[in-house]
């Protein structure tokens, strides 16, 4: 049965994606801090979101292509 919370149980996988995240939100610009973040406007928290899937989807796309 599927984990019914939203939180990774692989360890590896969540650091990656928690650098992942920080890498994203410096390219953008956003003060991304470990820890608490209640600091972020929507608009911030939700570019980091966002890009991240646009990057995602754009390695996948990538790798299908074999590039």
């Amino acid at each position: 049965m599927a984990n019914s919370n939203s939180k990774t149980s692989v360890p590896e996988a969540r650091d990656a994606m928690n650098r992942f995240k920080m890498e994203v939100a410096n390219e953008l610009g956003v003060n991304l801090k470990q820890g608490y973040n209640g600091d972020l406007t929507s608009r911030e928290s939700g570019s980091i979101g966002g890009e991240m899937v646009r990057q995602m989807i754009k390695r996948q796309e990538e790798q299908m292509s074999g590039k």
